[in-house]
């Protein structure tokens, strides 16, 4: 991406999903500098218009040759969408940030959060990828911690919404408890269960290890991110009710004590953190305030005073915003920088 232009056409893949609305809505809120912006979807939503800068702009069918003059593809799209067409955006002259799991784990794709490891991206090659929603919120929220005591082993249980797999999970949510409220049946479409007013310890699909991909991705991209593959991680990702915003609970295990009020004083000066954390006023953050922001909000941070070096921490973050769109077009003005 030639960071001597004044104005970038950029592409945005998925343009019509959950994630890609949200990004074209950020491109505008932070004044990205556009010279034309290229809505891109599958066939399905050809005949669709988004809105960007008070214009409705067709959504146009992705095609091999949708790339031409593209300067930054933002994928938002699925994995086989981004392992089909994104060497093809790259190869056209853009560069790509990609919000699936297709490249994540590549070792030649920089796996990126911008409060936690920006200089990933001087090895970029075309390709960027963004990280699992669930990953970045925790992520952030470790940084400050890790840099000061080293983190040896992190226990998260994630309370994930149902945003994160997409628009007919959250049609699903809304139509199952309209139904259930009036004493009908809801009849499971997304999920394999009811999801309305139930919690599901089961997110993507179950590897031979008893674990679920969304589990084993929190291990290895948190270990990519930080550089750092001797951090033990352990997680249980659960979906819940909740339209937007994921929360976690987060046991850290630290190589040097850091006592509560030491760590919220690190986390209240870090980027992109928020500290909400008064229990006795009942202040800590919830999904419902947290919607439409753009922070990680940070609160419960307390001791764990079943070892020497431990720490508890409740974290909620947008996590179409922070956990995907925000993040994607955050990379992208580091690479202008």
């Amino acid at each position: 991406m030639n960071t001597k232009k004044s104005a970038y056409n950029v592409a945005v893949v998925g343009a019509t999903g959950a994630v890609g609305t949200e990004m074209i809505q950020i491109l505008e809120e932070r004044e990205f500098p556009i010279g034309e912006l290229v809505p891109l979807a599958s066939t399905r939503s050809e005949g669709n218009d988004v809105t960007f800068r008070g214009q409705d702009l067709p959504v146009k069918v992705l095609q091999p040759d949708s790339f031409k003059g593209i300067d930054l593809a933002l994928f938002s799209a699925g994995a086989g969408v981004s392992k089909e067409f994104g060497p093809i955006a790259v190869k056209a002259g853009a560069v790509v940030v990609d919000n699936s799991s297709a490249w994540r784990m590549d070792p030649t794709v920089p796996l990126v959060v911008p409060e936690v490891n920006p200089l990933a991206l001087e090895k970029h090659q075309g390709l960027i990828a963004n990280p699992n929603c669930s990953t970045i919120q925790m992520v952030v929220a470790l940084k400050p911690l890790h840099d000061a005591v080293k983190i040896k082993r992190i226990i998260v249980t994630t309370f994930q919404s149902v945003s994160g797999t997409g628009k007919e999970a959250m049609e699903e949510l809304a139509e199952q408890s309209r139904k259930l409220l009036g004493s009908r049946e809801a009849e499971p479409k997304v999920y394999p269960h009811q999801i309305a007013f139930n919690c599901l310890p089961h997110i993507d699909d179950f590897l031979p290890n008893g674990y679920s991909k969304e589990e084993m991705k929190m291990v290895n991209e948190t270990q990519k991110i930080f550089g750092d593959s001797s951090i033990q991680v352990t997680a249980t990702t659960v979906r819940v009710p909740v339209f937007v915003c994921h929360a976690e609970s987060i046991n850290i295990e630290t190589e040097r004590k850091l006592n509560a009020n030491e760590a919220r004083a690190l986390l209240s000066v870090a980027s992109g953190i928020q500290v909400y954390d008064d229990p006795g006023h009942n202040l800590y953050p919830l999904p419902i305030d947290v919607v439409g922001t753009d922070a990680v909000y940070v609160g419960r941070v307390r001791e764990d005073e079943s070892i020497p070096n431990g720490l508890n921490l409740w974290v909620v973050a947008d996590n179409l915003r922070k956990g995907a769109a925000l993040n994607a077009v955050q990379i992208a003005e580091v690479l202008l920088r």
